[in-house]
């Protein structure tokens, strides 16, 4: 081969759900799209809100000279101040500008920490099942990605996450709410994770970070909220996204946030100006951060996804599927059957309906179902997933 040896290896390992998703593309073509029941990508289905679509054209309308130019790596300083304002109030701890670096996205956002803090070797926890992605990001800048076990309804094991703790952990990435999972980790979880993570810090030596993927927080349901998570642990950086919110994921917009009580904060936040310019990012799209500055606490309407869990739940329960109901994000994680869920998955293609075994989440034994689609979809597929359950129960 004449290309690197681990992209080589990355590409032998290459993502499920780009797999399914291309494996979709296909069968669309071969059957008709409205004939392919495709729930393997997490691509909002809901339209952005009616008011992004106002400040957009006027943002667009009202340009002037410069306005497409560079600015800081960090970005605009009044679109850096309207995030902290707003993440102030969520976090119930006083953020200033300063203390915000604007990204491409979460991705973004999560490639410019790693690459700030990661020595060659270093490893980041993660609890699984957990993002098919973090393992690439972690190795993007010399690190190593590891699991921790998570409980049966997927909420945080902190024993396993000790366990998993050595001397060349950096940081323990968490995703809440979860993707594939959905599920929201609580408070009380979220406090004693800290309280472990500053012992471990101090028997050794060295400042364990905690990362928190944010990206589907405003996607919950039920009444539940999402804790902040400054208030449980000082060494705490926030990477998140517009993608969920507000139904914008090609737009690539986001930001980082440090905490104001971290220990290094500045050399944390000057590490991260500098990698959104040497990873090549240079600076958060200037157009929609001038959009973003004025979507602080917008969302689409969460009750529309709401409407599709419902959906997809009571078919599922009803036929014998086993799963924990997502308290969050727009996925549903079920056990399968049998063992294998790769055969359950191509079993389930052979139905044309596409979802993504749970191994490629390092979950094996469920699939994930991204019920980001239309009503339609969810009913039609109903016969399908019936029959394949019933042909391995």
């Amino acid at each position: 081969m004449s290309i690197a040896k681990n992209i080589e290896s990355v590409i032998s390992k290459s993502s499920w759900i780009r797999k399914m998703f291309e494996e979709g593309a296909r069968l669309k073509a071969e059957h008709g799209a409205k004939n392919v029941f495709d729930f393997s990508l997490g691509n909002p289905n809901i339209q952005p809100p009616e008011k992004f679509r106002k400040v957009l054209a006027d943002t667009v309308n009202s340009l002037g000279y410069g306005d497409h130019a560079y600015m800081s790596n960090t970005g605009y300083p009044h679109v850096r101040k309207a995030v902290a304002s707003y993440l102030s109030g969520e976090q119930g701890v006083p953020v200033t500008e300063n203390e915000i670096v604007m990204t491409c996205g979460a991705a973004g956002a999560l490639n410019i920490i790693l690459k700030t803090i990661l020595d060659p070797g270093d490893e980041v926890i993660t609890p699984a099942p957990c993002f098919v992605e973090y393992g690439f990001y972690a190795g993007n800048h010399g690190g190593v990605l590891k699991t921790a076990s998570t409980n049966t309804d997927f909420s945080l094991d902190i024993e396993a996450i000790s366990q998993a703790i050595t001397g060349k952990t950096k940081a323990v990435l968490i995703n809440s709410p979860n993707n594939p999972t959905g599920q929201i980790y609580s408070k009380e979880s979220l406090m004693e994770l800290g309280r472990l993570l500053s012992e471990k810090g101090k028997k050794n030596g060295k400042t364990i970070y905690l990362m928190s993927d944010e990206p589907y927080r405003k996607i919950t349901y039920d009444g539940v909220k999402m804790p902040g998570i400054f208030n449980c642990y000082n060494e705490t950086i926030i990477a998140t996204s517009y993608s969920k919110d507000i139904s914008i994921p090609g737009e690539r917009i986001g930001f980082a946030a440090v905490n104001p009580a971290a220990t290094y904060k500045n050399a944390l936040l000057g590490g991260m100006a500098l990698a959104n310019r040497i990873l090549g990012f240079v600076n958060a799209p200037a157009l929609m951060q001038r959009v973003v500055a004025s979507m602080q606490g917008e969302s689409v309407d969460v009750s529309e996804y709401a409407r599709k869990r419902e959906l997809l739940c009571n078919g599922l329960a009803e036929y014998g599927y086993k799963f924990v109901k997502p308290p969050g994000a727009f996925y549903l994680f079920p056990e399968t059957p049998i063992e294998d869920d790769v055969k359950f998955v191509r079993a389930l293609q052979e139905e044309l309906i596409l979802v993504v075994p749970g191994s490629g989440f390092m979950g094996p034994g469920h699939f994930r179902i991204a019920f980001c689609v239309d009503d339609e979809t969810i009913i039609n597929a109903m016969p399908g997933f019936k029959r394949v359950f019933n042909k391995f129960a």
